[in-house]
């Protein structure tokens, strides 16, 4: 996980929204790859293993990740899908996340030879994806683990396309950002607009 990350991030517990706190045990460069993330409302620790925030066990040290299967639901996509994203994700100039949900995770690097300057965020990645200096990984339970609107896109891979992780994909979004979903059989939720629908894609912006 980026250090910085650490600002945008949220415990999934359903109260207010605190900056958590983080506490590193072994860093590689910037990237904490050992430590602990707490929250100061509800007293609750997330440890941080192999580089991946583990929000899944609720606390609780001992209890699996919610990782992805290691291989993708579909087929491997063509090699220019990272052009077709950039250019659906609609994004100009360096600076800020976008959030990568399950599988679409896998696309962070190809993605950030075309974005340069924007770090990614997979939540529930595949099992034999590791972290990037580009991307931190996350690992949660039907909330994605970011404050409200701090996302400058998101992409929903499409074994994550359903309920909760699209109006979660809406909540960290920023407003007039763009939201993709694999799949376009998808009813976005309210405040989504949809600009585009075919060939296994959604996308929508966020009004």
């Amino acid at each position: 996980m980026h250090i910085e990350l650490t600002e945008m991030l949220r415990c999934p517990e359903p109260h207010a929204q605190e900056h958590l706190v983080l506490s590193t045990a072994e860093m590689l460069g910037r990237m904490v790859r050992k430590g602990v993330v707490g929250c100061p409302v509800c007293r609750k620790e997330y440890p941080i293993r192999e580089g991946v925030v583990d929000f899944a066990g609720w606390g609780r040290p001992d209890a699996p990740t919610a990782r992805t299967p290691p291989h993708p639901a579909s087929p491997a996509p063509h090699p220019d899908y990272p052009q077709t994203l950039q250019a659906l994700l609609d994004l100009s100039g360096p600076g800020g996340i976008v959030a990568l949900v399950g599988t679409a995770a896998r696309y962070a690097e190809g993605l950030a030879g075309l974005m340069g300057g924007v770090h990614f965020v997979g939540i529930n990645p595949p099992r034999d994806l590791e972290e990037l200096p580009v991307l931190s990984l996350v690992s949660a339970t039907g909330v994605i683990p970011l404050r409200d609107a701090v996302a400058r896109g998101v992409v929903v891979g499409r074994g994550a396309a359903g309920e909760p992780w699209l109006a979660e994909a809406h909540r960290v979004l920023l407003r007039g950002r763009r939201w993709v979903v694999e799949s376009d059989a998808v009813t976005p939720p309210p405040g989504i607009v949809g600009l585009a629908s075919g060939e296994g894609l959604f996308v929508g912006e966020k009004r």
